[in-house]
């Protein structure tokens, strides 16, 4: 016998998509704003300092994932490896989204922030060939031996802060201790 959700657990289902298509309109947002008024880096040498060198802004274009890894590969290669399974993953992220009673509300803002980024990199991978935006530039400081962090994008910062947050939610959030309502 099958339950229908009550207007409220819906309503805790669908709320968090707003956040995904929050980050996937900004991502698209600023990456135009970039790619219209700001020249390529590897073209011109520019960037454009918001908090002095800790902070600045630098068009580049990745053809790679998470830090440049792949770019290499035949064209054909990367539009199969960085297409193909950007949409796998989110297909199953949507999928467990939808099916698990296991999430609590807080991690499905999570899951619906790295939903959100990986929509707005695959935008990307998909209609822009000369690679991913990426454009927020930020000193590291030498940790890890780097002195800038690898330039990244809105997309990619939902990514990894909701992913992180995911995993540590749920290393955090004891077992069946959910609180979505039941219907």
């Amino acid at each position: 016998m099958t339950s229908i959700p009550s207007p409220l657990l819906r309503r805790n289902m669908l709320m968090p998509l707003i956040l995904t298509a929050s980050v996937v309109i900004a991502d698209q947002i600023t990456k135009a704003v970039v790619v219209a008024r700001l020249p390529l880096f590897h073209e011109t040498g520019h960037t454009i300092e918001v908090l002095g060198t800790f902070f600045r802004l630098t068009h580049v274009r990745n053809l790679g994932i998470a830090f440049s890894i792949g770019h290499g590969l035949p064209p054909l290669a990367r539009q199969i490896l960085f297409i193909a399974l950007p949409i796998a993953v989110i297909f199953v992220l949507y999928f467990w989204y939808y099916a698990s009673d296991e999430l609590t509300q807080r991690q499905r803002w999570f899951v619906a922030a790295v939903l959100g980024g990986g929509i707005g990199n695959l935008i990307d991978r998909i209609f822009r060939p000369l690679g991913v935006v990426d454009f927020l530039d930020v000193r590291f400081y030498g940790v890890f031996g780097m002195e800038r962090w690898p330039t990244f994008n809105i997309a990619d910062a939902a990514v990894v802060l909701g992913g992180l947050s995911l995993v540590v939610s749920v290393f955090l959030t004891p077992r069946g201790d959910s609180n979505e309502p039941k219907s």
